[in-house]
C-alpha cells in the first residue's frame, strides 16, 4: 500500500478522544485539548494541512459517549450515508471543527469552539465539557495549499474560520508575507496570532451587524499588497462566495490560486446541508458551487 492510501486510510478512521483540558480564549470561544481514549492515543493521526479539519461527534444527552456507525470503508461518502442511516435516538450529532494544534510527542490535539447563543448541540456541549469527557473524531483533512510562485498571501473569515487562520499564520515560515481579515463579534473576542512570517491582521467588529456584511466592506476598500497572491476563504458560505467573487471579479485573483470553503450556513445546520449534498449526488444534480 502507498503512503498516500496509508493515510487516505488512517484518515477514515473513528477515534474516541477525551477531554484533558479546557480553557476559555474570549467569552465566546473555548479550547479544549483531547487524548486518544486507547493505548494508541492519537500517535497513529496522519498530518495534513494547517487548515486540517475532523469530524466531531457528540454523545447524545442520556450518554457518556457517541455510539458510532459501523467500521469505515475507504469511501469518502460512504460513512456519511451510513451515518444519517442511523436511528435519530442514537445518531451522535456531528459537526466540523478544525484542529488548532497537533501535539504528536503529547498525543494531544486543541479544538477551539465557538460558543454561540443559539446552544446547538456542539456548542452545548463545550461550554460544559470537563476532562474525562468523551466525544468521537474522524479525519482530519485539509484545504490550504499554496501554489508555486505565490509571493503574500490573503486569508479572510469570520469566527469560524479564526482557529485555521490562526494555525497557518503559526506555521508560515520566515520570510513570508500575509494579511488576514477577520470579523468576530466585538473587540473581546479577538485574540493573539503569533507568526514567523510578516503578517497584518484587520480585526473586523459585527457589534451586532449583519454577518459578513463589515468584513466584505473592509476587503473592498482595502488597499492590498502587489505581486501574485494566494487567498484562502472560510467561514459562512455566503460570505464566501461573496470575498471569492470580489477577489475574482474586482481584483482579478486567478481563480486557481484560491482556497474557498463554506464551514457554515445561515439557517441550516450541517445536517441540513449533507443530506442535501447526498441527494443531489445521487440524483446526478451538480454540487452548490460560487459563480463568478
Amino acid at each position: 500500500m502507498t503512503s498516500t492510501a496509508q493515510n487516505a486510510g488512517t484518515a477514515l478512521a473513528y477515534r474516541a478522544v477525551r477531554v484533558t483540558g479546557v480553557r476559555r480564549l474570549t467569552p465566546h470561544m473555548a479550547r479544549i485539548s483531547f487524548t486518544g481514549c486507547d493505548q494508541e492515543g492519537l500517535s497513529a493521526l496522519p498530518p495534513a494541512a494547517p487548515d486540517q479539519y475532523v469530524k466531531v461527534f457528540f454523545p447524545l444527552p442520556h450518554q457518556e459517549r457517541p455510539q458510532l456507525p459501523p467500521p469505515l470503508v475507504d469511501d469518502a461518502m460512504s460513512w456519511y450515508r451510513t451515518y444519517l442511516a442511523m436511528p435519530d435516538e442514537v445518531r451522535p450529532p456531528m459537526r466540523t471543527y478544525t484542529i488548532r494544534a497537533h501535539r504528536p510527542a503529547a498525543r494531544e490535539i486543541d479544538i477551539d469552539f465557538v460558543l454561540h447563543a443559539d446552544g446547538g448541540p456542539a456548542a452545548t456541549w463545550a461550554a460544559s465539557a470537563r476532562p474525562g469527557d468523551e466525544v468521537a473524531v474522524l479525519g482530519p483533512h485539509g484545504l490550504y495549499s499554496v501554489p508555486e510562485g505565490a509571493e503574500w498571501q490573503l486569508l479572510i473569515g469570520d469566527e469560524s474560520a479564526l482557529p485555521a487562520i490562526g494555525a497557518i499564520l503559526e506555521a508560515l515560515p520566515e520570510g513570508a508575507h500575509a494579511r488576514a481579515f477577520v470579523e468576530v463579534a466585538g473587540p473581546e473576542e479577538e485574540q493573539e496570532l503569533p507568526s514567523a512570517g510578516s503578517s497584518g491582521i484587520t480585526w473586523i467588529h459585527r457589534d451586532g451587524g449583519a454577518h459578513g456584511e463589515r468584513l466584505l466592506a473592509a476587503v473592498r476598500e482595502a488597499e492590498l499588497p502587489g505581486g501574485t497572491p494566494y487567498a484562502w476563504i472560510a467561514g459562512e458560505a455566503g460570505l464566501v462566495k461573496l470575498a471569492r467573487r470580489h477577489l475574482v471579479r474586482e481584483r482579478e485573483f486567478d481563480k486557481r490560486a484560491i482556497t474557498f470553503t463554506g464551514y457554515w450556513r445561515l439557517g441550516r445546520t450541517e445536517e441540513d446541508t449533507g443530506r442535501e449534498n447526498i441527494r443531489k449526488l445521487e440524483s446526478g444534480e451538480p454540487l452548490d458551487a460560487p459563480t463568478d
